[in-house]
């Protein structure tokens, strides 16, 4: 998890940069200076519709950030379980039911030789994290992942609001990618104040899910408790 945590924040950072030169744009703190033929310098400020360009791509990033750590934070879990040689049958019963669904997706040709210990192997033989999410990740998603998995989806709300703005990232991101609105129309309505709220409170949720995985890797909660050892 160190390295995905290492990775969750080099994004944040790359996004907070973003979201810094933006709002210096838009309340013209910072200003854009134009070369004419000559060569002379003038400032201008922020042209109004590549603002709400600029405002739309925000939405990116951050959806970005979002698939991003949750796919690297599952790929951990089956990296903890390969490395730790753990077997089938000592994870907990969500886990199995992953694997055994990992393991029905895949054709005998893609596995036959990623197996020589069954009871070992088969934890990490069907897994692929290319196809974990795809455009499709919101807080219900990743409810529903944390409840698959057996880790904990609780957060401060008074922080995170439990990830409710990841719906509006999700959808915004998808019109986006689909063509279904330009970026002008995704830009146009949402404030700068606005959207720099949803990015403190989207980018403490996630920070908040990954230390949420983190203690179940450290605690070992991916196991059966029959075969958790207390001494």
């Amino acid at each position: 998890m160190q390295t995905v945590l290492l990775d969750f924040n080099t994004r944040v950072q790359e996004i907070n940069e973003y979201f810094v030169f933006l709002e210096g744009l838009i309340n013209e703190t910072t200003k854009l200076a134009v070369s004419d033929e000559t060569d002379q310098q003038k400032i201008k400020a922020i042209d109004p519709d590549l603002a709400k360009t600029l405002k739309a791509n925000a939405f990116l990033l951050l959806y970005n950030l979002i698939e991003s750590s949750m796919r690297n934070a599952i790929e951990a879990i089956f990296d903890e379980l390969k490395g730790k040689k753990v077997s089938f049958n000592s994870v907990r019963i969500e886990i199995k039911k992953v694997v055994l669904q990992n393991f029905k997706n895949r054709s005998p040709e893609d596995i036959h030789t990623k197996i020589s210990d069954i009871s070992l192997d088969i934890i990490t033989a069907g897994f692929k994290s290319k196809e974990l999410f795809s455009g499709n990740l919101d807080r219900d998603e990743i409810t529903k992942t944390a409840r698959k998995y057996g880790f904990s989806f609780n957060t401060d709300y008074a922080k995170t609001r439990h990830g409710e703005n990841l719906y509006s990232i999700m959808r915004n991101r998808n019109d986006l990618a689909h063509g279904n609105k330009s970026f002008s129309e995704v830009g146009k309505d949402i404030s700068i104040g606005d959207l720099i709220q949803i990015k403190e409170e989207v980018i403490e949720y996630m920070r908040q899910i990954l230390e949420n995985i983190e203690k179940y890797l450290n605690a070992k909660e991916y196991l059966d408790s029959s075969c958790i050892s207390f001494s």
